[in-house]
């Protein structure tokens, strides 16, 4: 199997063009389990599928490292934009991306022929209990609700960017065990589709630092959709104003709450080599 690795702002994987050679469905999530390791295999935070589509350019897969697949990674959909246009697959600064959470629109920010940023619709934030999806009576949003994990008590907002988020707020954000508390949130009995936790440090009404644990890939040094989460529960708070600069331990991102209700995230996308893998 062919493949390019990439990386946006340290979150890095590992992308394979499937136009024209498509990989046997069955075995996707035995391959994303296989490539990602990063002992036994190539290693990254997800596998990424450039794939036809007929509603957009392109359509794109994203699978995690434990096999399961996400509807959405932002900034795995910087990286799969710069794939397309630095290879020349398509000429147009701007791309429509089909993914699970819909259809994504991204405009390319290019020097010398080749991407440098990307700045992506990321939608609108679905708030509801029942959108992100979180058990319990349906209410309009879930925002500084009590959550009972690892023995304690978190105040926990729920935001879904396509894909599921618990955004907890931290003074002391070094200080906390992602690594413990992480898993022990994501397969909460409250979220049935399990979810994503970012732990936010609140630094000025325009800025935050943010840590993450993805679901099905743990503790990541970015995550786009988790910093859209975290931007637009920090709003919802009135802790910050709705343009953000997130500041995460591989990188910074711009995102903006807009007055049309969607969110726009600006950052990097770059490539850091190809190469080629045996795949039963």
């Amino acid at each position: 199997m062919l493949f390019t690795k990439m990386q946006g702002i340290g979150n890095d994987f590992i992308v394979v063009n499937c136009l024209n050679d498509p990989l046997v469905e069955e075995s996707l999530a035995e391959i994303s389990i296989k490539v990602n390791d990063r002992k036994f295999g190539i290693g990254g935070d997800g596998l990424i599928l450039v794939l036809p589509s007929r509603m957009a350019d392109f359509r794109m897969r994203m699978f995690n490292p434990d096999g399961s697949e996400a509807e959405m990674c932002g900034n795995g959909i910087r990286c799969f934009a710069k794939y397309v246009y630095d290879r020349k697959l398509l000429s147009d600064s701007q791309v429509k991306v089909e993914t699970l959470a819909g259809v994504k629109m991204l405009k390319l920010i290019t020097r010398g022929g080749k991407v440098e940023n990307v700045r992506v619709d990321m939608g609108q934030p679905r708030l509801r209990r029942s959108e992100i999806p979180m058990r319990g009576e349906d209410t309009e949003k879930v925002v500084g609700e009590p959550l009972k994990a690892d023995g304690k008590r978190y105040e926990i907002t729920a935001v879904s960017m396509g894909n599921p988020h618990v955004v907890i707020f931290e003074d002391n954000i070094d200080a906390f065990d992602l690594a413990r508390v992480g898993p022990q949130i994501e397969n909460h009995k409250s979220f049935p589709q399990r979810t994503n936790l970012q732990v936010v440090k609140v630094c000025s009404n325009s800025e935050i630092i943010l840590r993450t644990w993805e679901r099905g890939a743990g503790v990541t040094l970015a995550c786009g959709t988790g910093a859209c989460a975290a931007v637009v529960a920090s709003a919802l708070n009135g802790k910050t104003v709705k343009r953000v600069n997130v500041h995460l331990p591989g990188g910074d991102l711009l995102v903006e709450w807009m007055g049309d209700n969607r969110v726009m995230m600006t950052g990097a996308a770059e490539e850091v080599f190809e190469g080629e893998i045996p795949i039963e």
